[in-house]
């Protein structure tokens, strides 16, 4: 992949980076390193965070937005990472000034940290007017290489294996996350049982009911061992799947950010008005962006 049209040194460019959410997600293995093995399919709703990149004499990162509290001193945030990676790949110091808009809650099962790298690595290949580099998936974590491109894709191996997503009909999408922040690790290490199968999928759906339906049979497998660490999780299903307008409600990735699946986006924007909470962070619209 190249990104053409390098701009001038004074420009600013900027990149959304969008939340990443699975629909459903079964663990079907692991590897003999002890990554474990995934199915998924990951959407990119209409919400993320902001980042913005100008060459400058030395790497930065300057962090602002509603959840930038635990990042703004965080000397290797994703960002950094990527944008050392990318220029240790090159052969070239990667000298940006970066500002990341933080509108996506922290460690909350979305991959907004893993959006963040992603975009900076957007951002830098159209800047150096260079292919992506291959380095990305397991230095950075397992969720950046669907977040280069911020499209529907079914994700295998560790998250690195990206096939077409089935054909999606338009749908809306609440996101809701109880305040609690959760690591990955701590849920592996509690999940307990076999390993699921890779799930079967038609090649698309033509409305948001029949496809609610059809991912009703699957899982999310860390579901319940995040709820054990997170209670608050369960609280946010409920609130979801009482909602007389809610398709399916389910945890995305780690957790703890849940989401509920409705017909179109603007009745996913009304219902995320009805199942706010205070202290909870609360989105509605469109789920494919």
């Amino acid at each position: 992949m190249k990104l053409q049209g390098r701009e001038p040194m004074s420009t600013i460019l900027t990149e959304r980076a969008r939340a990443k959410v699975n629909l459903f997600l079964h663990v079907v293995g692991r590897r003999a390193d002890g990554f474990h093995l995934l199915d998924s399919l990951a959407v990119f709703p209409g919400v993320g965070d902001r980042l913005s990149m100008t060459p400058a004499s030395a790497l930065s990162l300057a962090v602002t937005g509603p959840f930038s509290d635990g990042l703004a001193a965080e000397p290797n945030n994703l960002v950094l990472r990527a944008a050392r990676g990318f220029g240790a790949s090159m052969g070239r110091p990667a000298n940006f000034a970066f500002r990341l808009t933080k509108n996506l809650p922290v460690a909350s099962g979305i991959g907004g940290g893993s959006a963040d790298a992603a975009a900076a690595c957007r951002l830098i290949a159209r800047h150096w007017n260079c292919p992506l580099p291959d380095f990305l998936a397991e230095p950075l974590g397992a969720d950046v290489p669907v977040c280069i491109a911020s499209e529907p894709a079914r994700m295998g191996g560790i998250g690195e294996v990206l096939t077409p997503a089935p054909n999606l009909p338009p749908f809306g999408m609440v996101l809701v996350n109880p305040g609690a922040a959760v690591a990955t690790p701590a849920i592996f290490k509690a999940r307990s049982g076999g390993f699921s199968p890779v799930a079967s999928l038609p090649g698309g759906w033509d409305d948001a009911a029949t496809m609610a339906q059809d991912l009703a049979r699957l899982s999310n497998d860390l579901e319940t061992p995040a709820m054990a660490i997170a209670p608050a999780i369960g609280t946010v299903l409920d609130a979801l799947r009482t909602d007389p307008a809610c398709l399916l409600a389910r945890m995305s990735g780690s957790g703890a950010t849940c989401f509920g699946l409705y017909a179109d986006g603007a009745v996913a924007a009304r219902a995320a008005e009805r199942v706010a909470r205070p202290g909870w962070w609360t989105w509605g619209g469109n789920a494919l962006g």
